[in-house]
């Protein structure tokens, strides 16, 4: 999904992930960028940095996600950036800030992820 919204993930480690999305092409009717884009960046971003904390043998599930929305976007580029509120064996929590090309802030998120056994292979 996140290539089909233009996302791209400029930079990742344990610490931070970050990434980008451009505005055009995910605007709700009113120009505006899209809420749902916002917690589509937010979720990649963070299940990125989760499962960097789960290691290899481990996935990352999201269990919850909250958006606040403080500003809107209406063109150019937003930029991402999750760092860990929590890292635990069980449980990540992790909170995105979501900026204009003006490094205003345009939403807060945060993303919960389950941490799992790798499944089995079939």
């Amino acid at each position: 999904m996140g290539s089909r919204m233009g996302i791209a993930v400029t930079e990742y480690a344990p610490d931070r992930v970050v990434g980008t999305m451009p505005v055009a092409g995910n605007r709700q009717p009113y120009g505006l960028l899209h809420g749902g884009a916002n917690a589509v960046l937010a979720e990649q971003l963070g299940s990125i940095a989760a499962a960097l904390h789960a290691g290899a043998d481990r996935i990352a599930v999201g269990l919850e996600l909250s958006c606040t929305h403080h500003r809107a976007a209406t063109e150019g580029t937003v930029t991402g950036v999750a760092t860990p509120l929590h890292r635990g064996g069980a449980t990540a929590t992790f909170e995105i800030v979501i900026t204009d090309e003006r490094g205003k802030r345009t939403c807060s998120a945060r993303l919960t992820c389950v941490l799992r056994d790798k499944p089995p292979a079939n």
